[in-house]
C-alpha cells in the first residue's frame, strides 16, 4: 500500500481507519475527519487518462458523483465522500445496469450544458485517443487491417463538434458506480474529458462483451436509445477502441468483436 504522508492527515484532520482497496494506479483508505465522520483518502499514481479526476469531481459537485472534500495535487492526494454500504452495480442485472448508468450518464452530461470548461483545464477527448493511438502504433499487429482502420476513426470521430460535446465520465462502468446513502447510486473515478457523448457508451458496453457478441446490433440500439445519442456513433467508436486501443492481450475475442463491430 503506498502511504500517507502524516503532515497531510494532520492538515486534513483525519485518522487512517483501514486499508480499502489497492490497485496499480492507487491506494484507498477508510479514514475518520475530525467530526467524526468517515470518508475515503485516495493517494494515485499520475496517470494521462486520469490526471483531471479532482477538477472534474469538483465540477460535478457530488450530482451524481461522489463530493470531493480535499484535494492535495502535489501529493495526488483527495478526500472524497464515503459510500456505504459502497457495493458496485455489478450486483445487479446487465439489463438493469444499462438503466442505472444510462441514467447517470444523462446527469452528468446535462451538468456541462452551456458551460463553460476553460477555468477548469478539461482537455478534449482527441487528446487522449491520440494518446492512445501512439501506444498503438508501438504494440505488435498496429499495421493489420483493422487496427488501421480504428486508428483513421479514432482520429476522425475526435475532432471536436461543439454542439454535441459534454464533459464526459469516459470510463464509466458498473464497477464504478457504488450503492450510497445520500443517493442510490454514486459516480466513482471519472477521468474526464470533453467530448463526443456517443463515446461515453462505450466502457459499460465493453464490459458486458458477452451480450454484445451475442446481440451485437440489439445491444447497441437499446443503451443508445436509452442515452438518446446515436447508435450509429456508438457503434463506431466500440469498433474504434476493440480494433485499435492499446492493450496487452489480443485474443481471437478481441477480433472477432471487431469484426462484429466494424460498420
Amino acid at each position: 500500500m503506498r502511504s500517507a504522508d502524516p503532515r497531510l492527515l494532520a492538515r486534513w484532520g483525519i485518522t487512517i481507519e483501514t486499508p480499502l482497496a489497492e490497485t496499480e494506479l492507487a491506494s484507498l483508505f477508510k479514514v475518520v475527519r475530525g467530526d467524526g465522520t468517515r470518508a475515503v483518502l485516495k493517494l494515485a499514481d499520475p496517470h494521462m487518462e486520469g490526471l483531471h479526476e479532482a477538477e472534474g469531481l469538483r465540477f460535478w459537485r457530488g450530482s451524481p458523483t461522489v463530493r470531493l472534500f480535499e484535494h492535495d495535487p502535489e501529493r495526488h492526494a483527495m478526500l472524497i465522500e464515503a459510500c456505504e454500504p459502497g457495493t458496485t452495480l455489478r450486483e445487479l442485472p446487465e439489463s438493469e445496469q444499462d438503466d442505472v448508468i444510462a441514467s447517470l450518464l444523462r446527469q452528468l452530461w446535462s451538468r456541462t450544458d452551456g458551460a463553460w470548461f476553460d477555468p477548469y483545464g478539461f482537455r478534449h477527448l482527441s487528446e487522449m485517443l491520440a494518446h492512445w493511438s501512439a501506444e498503438r502504433l508501438k504494440q505488435p499487429g498496429a499495421d493489420s487491417e483493422l487496427t488501421r482502420e480504428g486508428l483513421r476513426r479514432f482520429e476522425e470521430m475526435s475532432r471536436p463538434f461543439p454542439w454535441m460535446e459534454s464533459l464526459l465520465a469516459t470510463d464509466l462502468h458498473a464497477g464504478n458506480v457504488l450503492r450510497a446513502e445520500r443517493k442510490p447510486w454514486l459516480v466513482i473515478d471519472p477521468k474526464p474529458f470533453v467530448g463526443d457523448r456517443a463515446y461515453d457508451a462505450t466502457q459499460h458496453l465493453l464490459n458486458c462483451r458477452d451480450r454484445l457478441r451475442a446481440d451485437t446490433d440489439g445491444t447497441i440500439e437499446r443503451f443508445s436509445a436509452l442515452l438518446d445519442v446515436s447508435p450509429l456513433r456508438v457503434r463506431s467508436w466500440l469498433f474504434a477502441r476493440v480494433a485499435a486501443e492499446p492493450r496487452d492481450n489480443w485474443d481471437d475475442e478481441w477480433m472477432d468483436l471487431a469484426n462484429a463491430l466494424k460498420p
